[in-house]
Order: structure tokens, then C-alpha cells, then sequence
């Protein structure tokens, strides 16, 4: 859903020491807001944000390089998936033809537009791949419908999917990290909704073809519901949110599920909205990281318990962890970018 764009000056801050990790801020050169990161590697990271921005670091984030689409675009790309060092994916999105889809083999230095939506009433929040080639995009509703798009490849066509349930009056997703599209294996997608009277998931288990939903006991609401959503297995999986209005408010804002996605049950929450959950690689894979514009929390338990974490500063929005590393970054407003290392 439409999120407000804060800009300003450059935050200035220092590394926040846990024994859980190290955030170390980072200088991204740039006073945008982002809402969109892919970390490649402990070195390869993307980020993207207002002002048509997309940012590229090669060395863990010490530098970072703007490979901003040229001629700059008046969009607003709320997510990033990148591939390789050379190779990312970005959405931008707004109502109708200001929802596209760009992709770079290049590293950025050149992009082209695989879609521009051609319908008024769509507003697509948020995207993921199951593999380089394969992908899938998800809008607000309108007129009681879902819409939803998939590649298989490349991106080079983007088909809109069938075969969806009815949507609720408003229901859509926020696109405030990136994050509320999920994927595991080859086949299964989750997508968590938010905005309308109920905040749900919809899961699909052979790319789209057909769909199920289901209820979650997050509150729904304007501004309230699903904010972000993750699994760790065909299985077990988590959705966090609350409402993004009130972000010191810890109520309600954290669900899980041990099969697939049919039931979800409260867990203790986190210390207020967030706006982002991810596994981080670890001995056990029950490890979870969220984070949000009033801080961040770390569950060893498969999200059972939590335990508050500082981070460098406030108005920390999205997070991508490496895989099979133990680095990820973090970016947010006023052109935040922050280095998370597990320790």
C-alpha cells in the first residue's frame, strides 16, 4: 500500500554491539528512503528507494555505487532481487503504469522495462524469485480481485495469474520492505495481506497455478495487518506486521504456522511494528531477525521468545540476510544503510 516518502540529511551513528551481532552503519552517499535490499553475499548487496534510486555495494557495504536507471525515473522502487553481482530486479510502485518491472544483466549500468502494469486500478507492493529466471509479483486488489503476475522467464514475459480467491474490501499489501511475498523451494509462495478488516495469507503450492487462503489472528486496519512473511521449510513459517501508525505499539503482531500456512497461531510479540522477518543462518535454522523504524528483536526459538536488539538508529524499514553467511543488511530512511553481523 502507499507509504509515506521521508527524506532528510544522512544519519550519522554508531555500531550497536549485541551477543547476538554488530549493526555498523553504513554511507550509502544518497538522502533517499529506502525500502528495498537483496543481499547477494557478504559482499553484494542491492538497495533501492525513492527518487528512482538503486544502489550496488561490492565490498560489504564500505562503498557504495549508484546504478540508478539513466535517465533518471520519477519512481518510488520499493523492492530489489538480486541474482548476482551483475544481475537484480527492481519494482517500482503506484497506481497503474507507475508499477513497473526493471531488470539489469549489467550491473546497472543499463536496465530495461520487462512490465508496466496496464491496469489503472493496480498498485504492486512487493515481488520474490524462486531462481534467477522465475518470479512472482503481487498488487493491491480492486473491484474484489487479487492481482498477481509470475515470469518463468527471465522476466521477459509477465503473465497475470487466474484462479485466485475473493479479495476483502481494501485488502492489499504493504510496500514498505519487499518482504511480503515469500518463496521456498521450487514451487510454494506465500503472500500476507493487510489494509482490509482481516489480515490473512495466501499460499500457492505449484507457482500460482491455484491458491488457498487463510486467516491469521493479526489485526487488520488501515495502516494495520501483515507487514512481512517467511519460511523456513515447506512447513513452518512466520508473518509479522501490527501497524505501521503506531510504531512503539507491541500488540498482536506476531503469528507462526507449522503447516504451511493452513493455521496460524499469537506468538509473544516483538517491541513494536516491524516491517520485516528473516531467518538467519544458524546451527538450528530457528534463528529469526525482525526489524523496524523503532528497532529490532531476536528470536532463537522459531520465534517462541524474543529479545530486543539496538540498532545504529531509528527509521530502519527493510533487511536482507546473505545466505549461508553470517552478514545482512539493513536500509531505511534518510539514506540509512546498516551492516548486521552475527555473531
Amino acid at each position: 500500500m502507499k507509504a509515506a516518502i521521508v527524506l532528510g540529511a544522512v544519519v550519522v551513528a554508531v555500531a550497536a554491539v549485541t551477543p547476538q551481532g554488530v549493526w555498523t552503519p553504513l554511507t550509502s552517499g544518497v538522502s533517499v528512503t529506502f525500502r528495498g535490499v537483496s543481499a547477494v553475499s557478504a559482499d553484494v548487496a542491492w538497495a533501492s528507494g525513492s527518487r528512482g534510486t538503486v544502489m550496488r555495494t561490492l565490498d560489504g557495504g564500505v562503498t557504495w555505487q549508484n546504478v540508478s536507471p539513466q535517465p533518471p525515473l520519477a519512481l518510488d522502487f520499493r523492492d530489489v532481487d538480486a541474482i548476482d553481482a551483475k544481475t537484480a530486479y527492481i519494482l517500482s510502485i503506484g497506481n497503474g503504469d507507475a508499477s513497473r518491472i526493471l531488470k539489469t544483466t549489467d550491473g546497472g549500468a543499463t536496465w530495461v522495462t520487462q512490465f508496466t502494469s496496464p491496469d489503472a486500478e493496480a498498485f504492486f507492493d512487493a515481488m520474490a524469485f524462486w531462481d534467477k529466471d522465475s518470479g512472482i509479483a503481487f498488487s493491491d486488489s480492486a473491484n474484489g480481485q487479487f492481482r498477481i503476475i509470475s515470469t518463468g522467464d527471465g522476466g521477459r514475459t509477465w503473465t497475470r495469474l487466474g484462479g485466485l480467491p475473493p479479495a476483502l474490501d481494501n485488502e492489499g499489501a504493504f510496500a514498505a520492505s519487499g518482504t511480503n511475498v515469500a518463496v521456498w523451494g521450487d514451487r510454494h509462495v506465500w503472500i500476507g495481506t493487510g489494509a482490509a478488516a482481516k489480515a490473512r495469507v495466501l499460499h500457492s503450492s505449484d507457482r500460482g497455478k491455484t491458491w488457498t487462503v487463510a486467516d491469521t489472528p493479526i489485526p487488520g486496519g488501515t495502516s494495520a495487518g501483515i507487514y512481512s512473511i517467511a519460511f523456513r521449510d515447506a512447513l513452518r513459517g512466520i508473518v509479522v506486521g501490527g501497524d505501521s501508525a503506531k510504531e512503539d505499539l507491541a500488540l498482536d503482531n506476531v503469528a507462526v504456522t507449522d503447516d504451511g500456512g493452513k493455521t496460524w497461531r499469537l506468538v509473544p510479540g516483538v517491541g513494536g511494528f516491524r516491517s520485516v522477518v528473516t531467518y538467519v543462518p544458524a546451527a538450528t535454522d530457528l534463528v529469526l531477525l525482525a526489524v523496524g523504524p523503532s528497532g529490532s528483536d531476536w528470536s532463537a526459538d522459531d520465534g517462541r521468545t524474543w529479545t530486543a536488539i539496538p540498532t545504529p538508529a531509528r527509521g530502519l524499514h527493510t533487511y536482507s540476510h546473505a545466505r549461508g553467511t553470517g552478514m545482512g543488511f539493513a536500509a531505511g530512511g534518510r539514506g540509512q544503510i546498516a551492516r548486521f553481523e552475527k555473531r
